[in-house]
């Protein structure tokens, strides 16, 4: 089994003075595979197998990881993170932090958008303006919340106001919600949103960036194909002439179209059938460490699941241990806190809630429901998801809670847990910034309730005055502490049972080279070659 294991930043700080004020094209070759490129083929269709369609192909219209894999590759950011999780220059050429709130990015000159308009740094504030209108309403909004103004100095020069300083800046724009989109889809969204329309809808239709591929074509349920940018902007263009994401829903007929070379990769492999991928000489497995945590949610606005005192019982009836090992087979780490070891803020030492069937009883019994009561359970029909919500239906029932599962396709269900419209619920959360701003801010601060992240809907002022406390903190020592007074306060409200943090797995065939994929758990595609 390939195994790639991932550098996680330990201070975002630290990743901000890594990235060179002013870097040529020659260090930004990410994750390049110069070595090998030589004796490999350059050009051919590379098929990618995806459990969905993506939800928007308008970056700023989704937060997923089917959209973000197709959206990093039509759109650019100003900075990227390389296979190190390093911060590398991309469309700007600089980014520089000259005041405590304001960073200087220089924008590169002479890059085009797929439609053919200039970069500019006109074009950047279009950007980074539109993902903070809330009249567009964008679900990754929340990126870039602490963001005031967005100052255009001249032709290419862009200034970026923050409300207070904020370290994790760079990673926010690096992330798939920072991609600069063509003026002229920005025009028609708005043209779209003036007459009542989806300001994302006019993506779905023609999407235009700067990056290594470019919109060919979308069959909804079908596939999304997408072919090399040949006026590519960098150095190191995509070394495939198309890339096909073919939706295949389930997990086993992916791993027989990855073995009859239907598909070359495989988007998400279930850990029960990494053995098969890996028995077949014609497979690999590639797996990294994740920041991803897969959770049990409990809506906190319905009965009972209002009472702190159910939602931590039913956390306590939670085998974490025994979920690790029967639904990954081993592959990933229980979790007891809501971001991955590695990620800036994680702390060994916080308040745990830990397995503990009688005291469950007991907390219900305090609740007013000793015997139990029914609930549903939301889910979506990956395989994966299946197995654990069967799972936790037996675990639960040891408490009295009978659990009904109701099963939609994805993106039923993302839209039903985004508007509240269930009771408990799985779901997962990547850090893919690997600073815990992004785990906890979004997913527990009551100005992101619903689609940005927040789906448990809790409302607390306290945890609400930590997170605000702890993204404005400058000294690292402070804010790894007010972090750990986060998680803390997570573990007295109990919002989410945390199950889990898996490995992502994926599978390729054997003749893909150049692969690589993040540990939010999208790839990286334009070094990938077919060695044929």
């Amino acid at each position: 089994m390939k195994r790639i294991s991932t550098k996680f930043l330990i201070i975002m700080l630290a990743l901000v003075v890594g990235f060179v004020a002013a870097c040529s094209n020659d260090s930004t070759n990410e994750g390049s595979n110069t070595d090998n490129e030589s004796t490999l083929t350059i050009g051919g269709d590379l098929n990618i197998g995806v459990v969905s369609d993506p939800v928007s192909l308008d970056p700023h219209g989704a937060n997923e990881t089917v959209a973000n894999t197709i959206n990093a590759t039509i759109y650019d950011r100003l900075v990227y993170m390389d296979q190190n999780s390093e911060i590398q220059p991309g469309l700007a050429e600089s980014l520089e932090q000259i005041e405590d709130t304001v960073w200087e990015a220089k924008i590169r000159e002479g890059v085009t958008f797929h439609d053919g308009t200039e970069l500019n740094a006109e074009a950047v504030k279009l950007s980074l303006d539109r993902v903070r209108d809330p009249e567009v309403a964008a679900p990754v909004a929340f990126l870039f919340g602490m963001v005031t103004d967005v100052r255009v100095v001249d032709e290419f020069t862009v200034h970026i106001e923050t409300e207070f300083p904020f370290a994790p800046l760079p990673a926010h724009l690096a992330h798939t919600a920072g991609s600069i989109i063509s003026p002229q889809l920005i025009e028609q969204s708005y043209e779209d949103l003036a007459n009542g329309e989806n300001p994302f809808a006019a993506a779905n239709e023609q999407p235009s960036g700067t990056g290594y591929f470019k919109f060919e074509s979308q069959q909804p349920g079908n596939s999304v194909t997408l072919s090399k940018n040949e006026d590519y902007w960098h150095e190191e263009q995509a070394k495939v002439d198309t890339v096909t994401f073919k939706v295949i829903p389930e997990s086993l007929t992916r791993i027989a179209e990855l073995e009859t070379g239907e598909i070359d990769i495989n988007f998400t492999v279930s850990p029960s059938d990494v053995s098969r991928v890996e028995s077949n000489p014609d497979t690999i497995v590639e797996q990294v460490n994740s920041t991803r945590m897969v959770y049990l949610g409990f809506n906190t606005e319905v009965e009972p699941l209002n009472d702190v005192n159910v939602r931590r019982a039913l956390h306590m009836a939670v085998d974490k241990n025994a979920l690790v090992e029967g639904i990954l087979d081993g592959v990933g780490i229980p979790a007891d806190t809501p971001i991955a070891p590695g990620v800036y803020g994680y702390s060994e030492g916080v308040d745990t809630i830990e397995y503990d069937i009688e005291q469950a009883k007991e907390l219900l019994a305090e609740a007013g429901y000793p015997d139990g009561f029914d609930v549903t359970l939301l889910t979506d029909d990956e395989r994966e998801r299946q197995d654990l919500a069967v799972a936790l239906q037996s675990q639960l029932a040891e408490i009295g809670v009978n659990v009904n599962i109701d099963t939609y396709e994805f993106g039923t269900y993302i839209e039903r847990a985004g508007l509240g419209q269930m009771e408990i619920f799985l779901g997962s959360w990547g850090t893919v910034t690997i600073d815990a701003d992004y785990g906890l801010y979004a997913v527990f601060h009551s100005k992101n309730i619903g689609p940005p992240g927040n789906r448990s809907r809790i409302v607390n002022e306290d945890l609400d005055e930590l997170l605000d406390a702890a993204r404005q903190e400058i000294d690292p020592e402070t804010r790894i502490d007010l972090y750990a007074q986060v998680q803390n306060k997570l573990a007295e409200e109990s919002p989410y049972a945390y199950l889990y943090f898996p490995d992502n797995i994926s599978a390729v065939r054997s003749d893909v080279e150049g692969f690589w994929q993040y540990p939010s758990g999208y790839f990286f595609l334009r070094d990938v070659t077919l060695n044929r």
